[in-house]
């Protein structure tokens, strides 16, 4: 092999070089963003879902248990508010149910002790956010 054929396959190879490292970085790059996207979803879902479980409890404990201080309609706020404002960050199935559910506590929360439809559509609310994040969870890559 001459000179000029040695040169060739040389620049040849470090061409070749630089574009296999110029896409392992690039992808390498993207995975890193995707898997922090997703791990940024995975824990605002489950801060979403352990506040969804505390909701259920303040509904079941003013209606079923009668309990005013369990079943107290601030704390119920409070776990609406944080559950609209998480849910942002999961995806845009999750935060239009939880919009739904938070229009439906907030026409409805001054009824929750005293009506078992009321209670139970508020259940079935929190279920469908429910499904929706764990739905979403699935769909990750």
């Amino acid at each position: 092999m001459n000179e000029s054929n040695k040169l060739k396959a040389y620049y040849f190879t470090a061409v070749l070089s630089l574009l296999f490292a110029v896409i392992g970085f690039s992808y390498n790059a993207w995975r890193l963003e995707v898997s922090e996207s997703n791990s940024n979803i995975r824990t605002a879902a489950f801060e979403v879902l352990k506040e969804l479980a505390l909701l259920e409890r303040i509904v079941f404990a003013a209606y079923y248990d009668q309990d005013r201080v369990k079943g107290n309609p601030r704390e119920g706020w409070v776990k609406i508010g944080l559950i609209s404002d998480l849910s942002v960050l999961v995806g845009q199935d999750v935060e239009q149910k939880s919009v739904a559910l938070k229009q439906y506590w907030s026409s409805h929360w001054q009824k929750l002790a005293a009506d078992e439809k009321v209670a139970k559509e508020m259940v079935a609310r929190i279920d469908k956010v429910r499904v929706t994040i764990k739905r979403e969870l699935v769909d990750l890559r």
